[in-house]
């Protein structure tokens, strides 16, 4: 029987309510069934993401150069093509996918290691990691990809968002800064590329490996533009870019290497980042950030988001 670690749970139910409770009394036989009939026994202890738990486990029998992962997930619409995206890839530029449980969001994976690039203390190397697996992982959409989310298939719900955040919240940022965002949802979010992107790409998503030396993990499984994935790296930066000595320096450099690495339009990649700063600044007063619930440090974080945002927009 596993033992859920006390910080997952607490959090899932937090987030869910009762359904996150009933999903986790649960989870311990979800993780026997399938292994039993995938043939596998644990490894090691269990850790956790934001929405599922990883469990180290080998094949019955076997040693540790069999070595895989077990990850189950909240069932959540935003979990659902994780599996798809790596099934595309086939193990270019992320994870193995080994099986796959659909019906209780369950993944048998090749393991990497623990450390992830977020841990990488040189913020060059960061942006240079990403930008070349981005472009490795920006692989033709399979025929029917229908079934996955396009991002431009978002853009209408983006726009709307923007419109009602500048209007309903209070903020500091320019109506020119809000009309640039709004700009780039017209005129590249409604029409993207038919590619597959993976729609998460922050340093925290990437593994040091043995196979490669980094290798991606957490997908969402979009269909669209590879720039996107500019803009979700250095947001998710913003901790880092408030230590730099110049913040708006330091954010361009990670998007000049980022692009340069991905093979990527500057001025596109610019624009994504642009366009999810402001979106980020707009979230954080209505929802807080994971790292800010509250407080002076949520208001020193939005504060910072909407400088950075007419920083982008003026360089756009």
């Amino acid at each position: 029987m596993i033992v859920v670690p006390e910080e997952f749970t607490r959090c899932t139910v937090e987030r869910e309510g009762e359904p996150g409770a009933a999903w986790l009394a649960g989870l311990p036989g979800i993780v026997e069934e399938v292994l039993g009939r995938w043939d596998h026994v644990p490894d090691g202890a269990v850790t956790h993401g934001g929405v599922g738990i990883v469990l180290p486990v080998r094949r019955r029998g076997d040693g540790a150069e069999r070595a895989s992962v077990l990850k189950v997930s909240f069932p959540h619409p935003g979990n659902v093509h994780e599996p798809d995206a790596f099934a595309v890839w086939g193990g270019r530029g992320a994870v193995q996918l080994h099986a796959r449980d659909d019906g209780h969001f369950a993944m048998l994976l090749e393991r990497a290691r623990t450390s992830t690039l977020a841990e990488v203390g040189d913020a060059d190397e960061v942006a240079e990691v990403a930008g070349r697996l981005s472009r490795r992982l920006a692989v033709p959409a399979p025929r029917d990809h229908p079934q996955l989310p396009c991002l431009s298939g978002q853009a209408g719900a983006w726009e709307d968002q923007l419109r009602e955040d500048a209007t309903e919240l209070v903020h500091t940022m320019s109506p020119s800064t809000v009309d640039a965002a709004v700009a780039t949802v017209r005129e590249l979010g409604r029409e993207q590329a038919e590619l597959l992107v993976h729609g998460d790409l922050h340093a925290r998503n990437i593994l040091r490996a043995e196979r490669e030396p980094w290798l991606a993990v957490d997908p969402k499984g979009c269909v669209g533009d590879p720039a996107y994935d500019a803009g979700t790296l250095l947001t998710s930066r913003t901790p880092a870019l408030l230590d730099a000595p110049d913040p708006g320096k330091a954010a361009h450099r990670i998007l000049d290497i980022f692009g340069e690495a991905a093979e990527l339009d500057r001025v596109r990649v610019q624009r994504w980042a642009q366009l999810r700063f402001v979106q980020a600044a707009f979230w954080g007063r209505r929802h807080g950030f994971r790292v800010a619930r509250g407080g002076p440090g949520l208001d020193v974080i939005t504060q910072f988001a909407d400088g950075l945002a007419e920083l982008l927009a003026r360089r756009a």
